[in-house]
């Protein structure tokens, strides 16, 4: 069986644009998007179709790789009703989120903290299973603990006996943040305890990586989040087994003109992000250091363009 390749959720990094440009490179199975915080109401459609646009495009992207929703949330009945209707607009699977380590969404019960809690964790992927059609989806994203790895099997049994199809372990604590390294050597024992699928993620920055976590984890499948936003041919690079770069910097230098062509709010926000991106890819690239050191303080779109074509 070939190794399934998941692109991560990463908030303000992997966006419907990023998701755009990643999958167009081919080889990822599915992507997630960033995660949709639900407190006390069902969302409106718009707020749907800005986090995940290719809800219009059958929830694909425009490679055809499928994009699961990601919810956040600690109320079951409107994690369920929320499921119910994004769904019905088009989502082909729901993911739930107790792994984000930001302290404001913590600070509200929603995320990583929820981990010391593993019958709430329980309760809300129950709600959601229950809420959506049986032939969709509902997996699960979680760290290996709060400020501690007390309660990792018992979240990851609650998880799977609420009746989730697959389960995603981050291999650090919220603890940990996301300072190396991340420990795949403590999923192996989910892996082995859950009769679900169980996917590894955490620090997978090349093919060498790739192999370490598959071996160390025990998983089959894994989801690379920052290492294929720094190096956007990782995947091929893992489905290859080629330790060296498969796409040039004139394959990147099209792949950022693909960025740069996406669909934005200002244009402020958008080069924000596009240096952001090419902040990342300077510790791979060195064109990638060269082109930075022009466009670091460059604040018109279209000049940032223009040095990015002479690059």
């Amino acid at each position: 069986m070939a190794v399934k390749l998941v692109l991560a959720p990463m908030e303000g990094l992997t966006d419907p644009i990023m998701r755009d440009v990643l999958t167009s490179v081919g080889s990822f199975d599915w992507c997630v998007t960033e995660f949709i915080r639900i407190t006390d109401s069902i969302l409106p459609d718009h707020i749907y179709y800005s986090f995940c646009p290719e809800l219009k495009n059958e929830g694909k992207t425009a490679a055809g790789t499928p994009v699961h929703v990601q919810f956040l949330g600690n109320n079951p009945e409107m994690l369920a009703a929320n499921a119910a209707k994004v769904v019905e607009l088009g989502a082909p699977a729901i993911d739930l989120n107790f792994g984000c380590p930001a302290k404001t969404v913590n600070r509200h019960r929603g995320g990583s903290v929820l981990l010391d809690e593993p019958e709430t964790v329980h309760l809300l992927v129950k709600a959601v299973r229950d809420a959506v059609p049986a032939h969709i989806p509902v997996s699960a994203k979680m760290r290996l603990g709060y400020l501690d790895e007390n309660h990792t099997l018992d979240n990851a049994h609650a998880i799977e006996d609420a009746g989730a199809n697959w389960l995603t372990v981050h291999a650090r604590t919220k603890a940990d943040g996301y300072t190396p390294p991340a420990y795949w050597e403590k999923i192996q024992p989910i892996t082995e305890a859950l009769k679900i699928n169980v996917i590894a993620n955490g620090e997978i920055w090349n093919n060498t990586d790739a192999k370490a976590c598959i071996a160390q984890s025990d998983c089959k499948d894994i989801m690379i989040g920052r290492g294929a936003v720094t190096t956007p041919d990782l995947t091929l690079c893992i489905r290859e087994n080629n330790d060296n770069s498969i796409l040039s910097w004139q394959d990147l230098v099209e792949l950022q003109q693909r960025f740069l062509s996406g669909q934005f709010k200002t244009e402020i926000g958008m080069i924000g992000r596009y240096k952001q991106w090419l902040g990342m890819m300077t510790k791979a690239y060195p064109e990638a250091q060269e082109l930075w050191t022009k466009v670091k303080k460059e604040k018109q779109l279209d000049e940032i363009i223009n040095y990015l074509k002479q690059s």
